[in-house]
């Protein structure tokens, strides 16, 4: 996915108030020149589109500031909202240009129905549903596709399992459990009769 914005350097004296009169978003733009950082504004129905199609530390956002002359790709870094109105309050961003690896946050798909659920009548449990990584930024992909169809009941996928970019190093734990299929569960009204069943006494017939 490839989003774009474009904003405008601000005073650090403007109010956020006074600029959302304007329709406009304070934001800040960290990572661009080492520890420097600018202050930004953006048209608010232009945030309002990109808060809706990025993720947080995931996707790669062009960012374009005419009246400084720069550009370059960034992520959304945090997304500030009003704690009682709910409307778009700050963003944050972070140039990635000059960075070699970052570490991201990236949602998982589950694709595919396991064996064990379908076969063996067996529950498939996610335990995981996002994955945190490092890698380059211009291979963070949008999700991982997990594919479960080969489990079968029993089976437990670890993060070691997983297919990652190559070059991508997990954050996670190897052995931590991503998916595993259990057995199906006997109902409570099965089992009683089973051990009903298992405690009849044993008929021995004598002869006469």
């Amino acid at each position: 996915m490839k989003l774009s914005i474009e904003c405008k350097t601000r005073s650090e004296n403007l109010k956020a108030r006074a600029l959302r009169r304007e329709g406009l978003i304070p934001a800040v733009l960290y990572g661009h020149k080492g520890a420097e950082s600018v202050a930004l504004t953006i048209d608010e129905k232009e945030a309002d589109t990109l808060v809706r199609k990025a993720a947080i530390n995931n996707t790669l956002i062009d960012v374009k500031i005419p009246d400084q002359s720069w550009s370059g790709k960034a992520v959304l870094r945090e997304v500030h909202t009003h704690p009682a109105k709910g409307f778009l309050y700050h963003l944050s961003f972070f140039s990635v240009a000059a960075q070699d690896s970052m570490e991201v946050t990236v949602p998982l798909h589950f694709v595919g129905e396991a064996v064990g659920v379908k076969e063996e009548q067996g529950t498939l449990e996610t335990t995981v549903t996002e994955i945190q990584m490092r890698c380059a930024p211009e291979d963070i992909p949008e999700f991982i596709e997990v594919d479960v169809s080969e489990m079968k009941v029993g089976d437990v996928l670890h993060v070691s399992d997983m297919k990652l970019p190559e070059g991508a190093e997990p954050l996670l734990e190897l052995k931590r459990t991503i998916a595993a299929v259990h057995a199906p569960r006997v109902a409570p009204q099965e089992e009683g009769e089973a051990a009903a069943v298992s405690e009849e006494p044993e008929v021995i017939e004598t002869a006469e």
